[in-house]
């Protein structure tokens, strides 16, 4: 993931060959179906996207069947619909509300339980250490780079969250490469798409070739080499791989929002008073809708609750947010009472206050939050106009 100080956009990048030989390898839907089944029978419970409730969402995958097939998203600010295409790819969406977030660092979560009869005298932390392993299929980069946030929010710091820690050192990823963008994407304003560059197992581009999706697999791990042995593939042809590189340039050079990260820390630390805040927060729900769909955003509550009886007692971890009055509720009130302050609390610490925590921005361009505001409240557009303000003043 570029650094939150760079405002270039960065270029395809070639992505890493396959095979001793070089080349990259040729899968159709058929093989994909194979590999799924490959990665079930190694004990791998696969994650995938699939069409539920009028969306594209993540889920449980058992074949290639499930995907969806011939399903594209259109959005905008505020507007999220499936819709019908006119062919089979399996990975034309691009903003569904749900990212691997919620598998790795899971929306409610039983941390211990303790049992106060004699026998059990002392809190029993959950075992997860006989949980099957995680197989992602179909995550894009900003997904990837949102997944490295999160790893170093998560594992980078003294204090390692074992939950997290516990579903992503098995995880295995089979990533795609976007070949179009929606109209809410940015990554390639933040250095995080929509190009594959490292922190996957497998790299998948997917073409269209009668109407038929197939894919151009590149590895990116030693056990990505190993699966993709096992389907024993044909190599893709120079056309295919020369196709599939500038789909991927086309998907950058189409993307019409952009966020300029150069001085963005200054930016938000010298406006903490600017009156644009006010302005966007006349518009904010404080519905936390912009929290739940991103994908590296962390904010949880921990909950410990007992039985009647008294002797049995559990402590767990819900998804909470920054939107909430009671998340910085202290000794009687709440510190943001106001929707501005919680707005300019998030935005801020999205922006600015991340890249001091962790080294890097916490915002990886995929336009989520954009989309499922139900008033349409577009990031890109606040800080382009908290700079215009800031230099009106």
């Amino acid at each position: 993931m570029a650094d939150a100080s760079d405002s270039q956009s960065n270029p395809p990048v070639d992505p890493a060959p396959s095979g001793p030989d070089g080349e990259r390898k040729l899968l159709r839907l058929p093989d994909l179906d194979r590999l799924i089944g490959l990665l079930r029978a190694r004990g791998f419970r696969v994650i995938g996207p699939t069409v539920r409730d009028a969306t594209i969402m993540l889920g449980d995958i058992e074949s290639a069947a499930q995907l969806p097939s011939g399903w594209a998203e259109r959005v905008e600010a505020g507007f999220y619909r499936v819709e019908r295409r006119d062919d089979a790819a399996c990975f034309a969406h691009r903003t569904s509300p749900e990212s691997a977030k919620r598998h790795l660092f899971p929306p409610a979560q039983k941390l211990w339980r303790a049992d106060g009869s004699e026998d059990h005298p002392q809190p029993v932390v959950e075992d997860r250490s006989t949980a099957p392993r995680l197989a992602f299929l179909g995550l894009h980069a900003c997904d990837l780079a949102a997944i490295a946030v999160q790893d170093k929010v998560f594992m980078g710091g003294a204090y390692v969250d074992h939950v997290y820690a516990t579903h992503r050192r098995g995880a295995l990823i089979i990533a795609v490469q976007c070949t179009s963008s929606a109209p809410t994407c940015f990554c390639d304003s933040m250095g995080t798409g929509p190009h594959l560059d490292g922190g996957c197992d497998l790299g998948m581009t997917e073409l269209i070739e009668g109407g038929e999706p197939v894919y151009v697999v590149h590895t990116g791990s030693e056990e990505g080499a190993q699966l993709l042995a096992g389907l024993a593939p044909p190599p893709a042809s120079h056309a295919q791989v020369v196709a599939a590189e500038q789909l991927v340039a086309e998907a950058a050079a189409h993307q019409k929002r952009r966020m300029q990260t150069e001085g963005i820390k200054d930016l938000f630390y010298q406006n903490y008073e600017n009156p644009r805040w006010e302005e966007v927060a006349r518009r904010c729900l404080t519905c936390a809708n912009c929290t739940m769909v991103c994908p590296t955003c962390f904010c949880a509550n921990i909950e410990d609750g007992t039985d009647l009886s008294g002797r049995l007692a559990e402590r767990r971890r819900r998804w909470d947010s920054c939107y909430t009055l009671d998340f910085s509720y202290i000794h009687g009130g709440s510190v943001r009472y106001s929707p501005m302050s919680r707005y300019r609390q998030w935005l801020t610490h999205k922006l600015a206050t991340w890249i001091d925590q962790f080294g890097t921005s916490g915002c990886v361009g995929c336009g989520r939050c954009i989309v499922w505001c139900p008033v349409g409240i577009d990031l890109t557009e606040e800080v382009a106009a908290l700079r215009m303000s800031a230099r009106a003043s």
